[in-house]
């Protein structure tokens, strides 16, 4: 099983070949904004990237190339801020909701962008990238946020789009929306 894992910054993962254009921990350095990406059709059965595409500038695009380079069958996670929280950083472009998987549904002609991705599993996450928190926030704040983020994710993806589009204003927003897909070739 070859794994990817895109946007890799200063984590590399084990067992993925991590690429990144800023960071020397990757093993490949490319600009994820320059397409094609430099791997073969079809070669990849794990791919993922965390709080990456909110960065570039075409995420369409991104998607068509990740189709490309994932087999069929391949799984894609995509970790990205929801669009209640997703412009507290200055360099993102974009924020998400959860119909961003609609327009890689061949039925929902009217969204459809011609990249047929399953969507498998979708979540909120109101404390995300826990592991960089830990970095710079106090051990007295950052415990009792990952405690109050199990309770408050719990009952967000038990409807995502009342979470969506109602409560998530109610908890200060989600840092993060992540999507799981399948693609179909």
């Amino acid at each position: 099983m070859k794994k990817l894992n895109l946007g890799c910054g200063e984590f590399p993962k084990s067992g993925y070949i991590n690429v990144d254009s800023f960071f020397d921990s990757a093993q490949v350095k490319h600009d994820l904004e320059n397409f094609p990406y430099p791997f073969g059709d079809d070669e990849f059965s794990l791919i993922e990237l965390s709080h990456v595409l909110e960065h570039l500038s075409q995420p369409f695009e991104v998607m068509r190339e990740l189709s490309r380079i994932g087999r069929n069958g391949a799984v894609i996670v995509i970790k990205v801020p929801h669009f209640s929280r997703g412009f507290t950083h200055p360099d993102h472009k974009r924020g998400f909701d959860i119909t961003f998987p609609w327009y890689f549904d061949n039925q929902k002609l009217q969204f459809f962008q011609g990249i047929r991705m399953k969507l498998i599993d979708m979540k909120f996450e109101w404390y995300a990238q826990p592991y960089l928190k830990k970095k710079v926030i106090s051990p007295f704040l950052h415990y009792p946020l990952l405690g109050i983020s199990k309770i408050i994710n719990f009952f967000a993806n038990f409807s995502p789009a009342f979470c969506s589009r109602i409560w998530c204003f109610w908890v200060g927003g989600f840092e993060e929306l992540e999507f799981t897909f399948k693609i179909i070739k």
